[in-house]
């Protein structure tokens, strides 16, 4: 298929890794004799349970023509295949070169999807930290944070990328299309400084977990020391009266038992109006 093209195999499988199976490599873009290499990544936003995986992309742009090589067999490129058969905008009538940029602001836009998959993941456990704060939150604060690391490794050399492009002088790229790369680039800022930014919510949520588990805890600490301090004088009188002394005046009252009850009834009751009054409780 590639010497229809006019590409070399031999040179190909020595210049661009992805014939060989190697899919880590960084998103980049080279240009050579007649074509240009270009290797991305683009995102399988699975939902929240699988979380967000990377497949590799590599696209070889020619003078008029494009071949992209996938690791998987899905992608984000089905509403690019609309366009194409039904001849809808400019994808047919433009040059190659806006075929390439079609596939990457495909890839682009997908990013903004899974962006704001997260956000709202963050939105929520935010409100449930703050109600009601449960250790099993910890654990998705972490998920999210894998995936928007995940994320954030795809969409911040792809700037690189598509600045390269922008500036780049190649034959391969028309006048016509500099203007929808600048606005890739464009895209591709903006979704970084979402990742950002959701970045900097996923590390405040964080702090905002141990916030509200340390209020909690104080206020479970404030209700048992309120109730602490509350029996310790009911404590002392017990104990005074459960001494074994013979001669103990009191032991003999005959209304004693139940001035005892008055007594630690009163002292209970005026202790907690004290700590109303002073809205420690």
């Amino acid at each position: 298929m590639l010497e229809g093209y006019a590409l070399h195999i031999p040179e190909m499988a020595e210049r661009f890794p992805h014939l060989n199976a190697n899919t880590s490599q960084r998103p980049k873009w080279e240009e050579f004799d007649g074509y240009a290499f270009l290797a991305m990544k683009m995102l399988d936003d699975a939902g929240a349970d699988r979380g967000v995986t990377v497949e590799h992309v590599s696209l070889i742009l020619g003078p008029t023509w494009v071949l992209s090589f996938l690791e998987d067999e899905g992608d984000v490129f089905e509403s690019v295949r609309q366009r194409l058969r039904t001849a809808s905008g400019r994808v047919r009538t433009m040059p190659a070169d806006y075929l390439a940029f079609c596939l990457m602001d495909a890839v682009v836009d997908h990013y903004f999807l899974a962006v704001e998959r997260i956000g709202e993941g963050v939105e929520l456990i935010d409100e449930q930290v703050i109600s009601h704060p449960d250790p099993g939150d910890i654990k998705k604060i972490h998920r999210l944070k894998q995936q928007m690391l995940t994320l954030r490794r795809a969409v911040w050399p792809l700037r690189e990328v598509v600045g390269a492009i922008v500036r780049s002088e190649s034959d391969l790229l028309g006048k016509r299309t500099k203007v929808f790369w600048r606005d890739l680039y464009d895209h591709t800022v903006q979704v970084i400084d979402m990742v950002e930014t959701s970045r900097d919510s996923l590390a405040s949520l964080h702090d905002t977990y141990l916030s509200s588990l340390s209020n909690r805890m104080n206020e479970v600490m404030k209700v048992l020391t309120v109730i602490s301090t509350i029996f310790i004088p009911l404590t002392f009188l017990a104990g005074v009266y459960g001494m074994n002394f013979e001669h103990m005046p009191e032991l003999k009252w005959k209304e004693g038992y139940f001035v005892v009850w008055a007594v630690m009834v009163s002292t209970g009751v005026l202790l907690l109006l004290y700590f109303r009054k002073r809205r420690w409780i």
